[in-house]
């Protein structure tokens, strides 16, 4: 199974883009996705933004993705 987070953004020099992730900033490659600009939307996934999306599904995966975080484990480790 493969995981993207959704990320916005914040830099971008030709093919490679500074994007926020839940407030982290790192380096994503942006050349699979068409016409990136600055505020977009984009799925992550290995260090590559592999499609553009809407900012209200973005918002809602980052709602839920920080929903998750604030599960805590069982005590036996398992969530």
């Amino acid at each position: 199974m493969c995981l993207s987070v959704p990320a916005r953004i914040v830099e971008l020099q030709g093919h490679l883009a500074t994007v926020d992730v839940m407030g982290n900033r790192r380096e994503a490659d942006v050349s699979l996705v068409d016409e990136p600009q600055l505020g977009d939307y984009v799925l992550v996934h290995a260090g590559f933004a592999i499609e553009k999306m809407a900012a209200e599904d973005a918002a809602e995966s980052l709602r839920l993705w920080e929903e998750l975080a604030r599960i805590e484990p069982a005590e036996d480790g398992n969530p």
